[in-house]
């Protein structure tokens, strides 16, 4: 019995859907545990490409359950439609899905919440899915769960409470129109009729599952840098990104967590605002923009692009407790003729190799460069770590002794195939 945990271990985007896909057939059940559709899962499989926002990425494995926990927000609009998605593609979901009936519904105004708040002054970068007024209904004692789709009658109850409490913040804190409670009810008795059949109690179910000695991989959205606590706030999410979060998120105690695997990219990237140290905002930041196709799943936004940062990888490393990591995207590095790697900044006149979570100090931190020489060689078919090319093995190297964490596999390519096992 195993139960794994993987995480982002930067600004997210990493290609956790990938690796999730890859491991997935080691495991009987996959979990997804925080965030909402806000995350955006890319598998690439043969000459197809699925895009996952809110079913773990182990949907796409035909001999493994999947699982969204407690700890996710789900919109129902978005998980009926990708649902739908999948059935088209082939890929069965009735009775391969379960879901929380503890986590909480995004509802129609929690949407317009996000949105009119990121119009103001105070500007976070926000996908505008509702994930951040929803989880403040949540900790406020003040959600609906998908345990009121249960009770036809609490449903209808709650939403009109709530949806004429909230009509009264958007029509006089942010002058939009109200929305019709009726509307909301009638849409949300849809929602239910589709997503009743999956609804259990997925803490008693996982749990159940460890103890008959299935093997259990819980699967984190967003990165370790965008979570509320430990990461570069205002600019974070709403939920624990951490692995931390996986245990309150699943329901699973953290006596059960058998391992910590760590998605690192070969460079760094963020989507929204926010402090970034080794940001390019040159050419150069355009062709890893441009060759790594770093726009993101879920908004088509354009990431921000900036070399490898070790003190961010140490930070990582440190609070997630990795006891391995994958490294991803190597394979677009191999046109540059050097490679820059962040191994400290400089804050104030003083240089560190800490990495600083207050944003102020973030923002004025320099960085400290070491430069790696290049491989200028396709390394998209290889197949085995010998294969690689000395300079990039050399890198990899380097990324590993000086971030404290060994790689277990090197990504060097999108497609499920193109992962070497080290």
């Amino acid at each position: 019995m195993k139960v794994s945990v993987i995480i982002g271990g930067q600004w997210g985007d990493e290609g956790k859907g990938k690796i999730v896909d890859l491991l997935g057939e080691d495991y009987n059940v996959v979990v997804r545990y925080q965030g909402g559709a806000n995350a955006g899962h890319t598998v690439e499989i043969g000459d197809k490409k699925y895009v996952l926002h809110l079913i773990p990425s182990g949907i796409l494995r035909n001999n493994v359950m999947s699982v969204i926990g407690n700890g996710v927000v789900i919109e129902p609009a978005a998980l009926i439609d990708e649902m739908k998605t999948l059935k088209n593609l082939g890929i069965q979901v009735k009775n391969r899905l379960v879901i929380s009936k503890n986590a909480h519904v995004i509802m129609p105004y929690h949407k317009m919440l996000d949105t009119a708040k990121e119009m103001g002054a105070k500007k976070i970068g926000t996908t505008g899915r509702g994930i951040g007024p929803c989880y403040v209904d949540k900790v406020g004692r003040d959600g609906i769960r998908m345990a009121d789709f249960l009770d036809v009658k609490q449903l209808k109850e709650k939403i009109t409470l709530h949806t004429k409490e909230k009509n009264i913040i958007l029509e006089n804190i942010y002058h939009l129109k109200p929305l019709n409670v009726y509307e909301v009810i009638d849409s949300f008795l849809a929602y239910r009729e589709e997503l009743l059949p999956f609804i259990d109690n997925t803490l008693v179910y996982i749990n159940d599952q460890i103890k008959a000695g299935k093997s259990i991989l819980l699967e984190g959205a967003q990165g370790t840098f965008l979570d509320i606590d430990h990461g570069t706030y205002p600019y974070v999410t709403s939920s624990n990104s951490t692995s931390g979060g996986a245990c309150t998120g699943s329901g699973i105690a953290p006596t059960r967590i058998t391992s910590v695997i760590g998605i690192l990219k070969a460079y760094t990237t963020r989507v929204g605002e926010g402090p970034f140290p080794t940001e390019l905002l040159n050419e150069t930041g355009e062709e890893l923009r441009k060759i790594g196709g770093e726009f993101g799943a879920t908004t088509g936004r354009p990431r921000r692009c900036g070399w490898f940062d070790i003190p961010m990888a140490k930070y990582s490393v440190m609070v997630n407790g990795m006891t391995e990591a994958v490294l991803t995207k190597l394979d677009v590095l191999s046109s540059f003729d050097e490679i820059p790697v962040c191994t400290e900044y400089k804050i104030n006149d003083q240089v560190t190799g800490v990495f600083p979570t207050d944003v102020e100090k973030l923002l004025t931190a320099t960085p400290v460069y070491q430069s790696l020489p290049g491989w200028n060689s396709d390394i998209t078919t290889c197949k085995t770590y010998s294969g690689l090319p000395q300079n990039a093995k050399a890198y990899i190297a380097f990324l590993e002794e000086n971030s404290g964490v060994k790689f277990s596999h090197i990504s060097v390519g999108p497609k499920r195939d193109q992962t070497i096992a080290v």
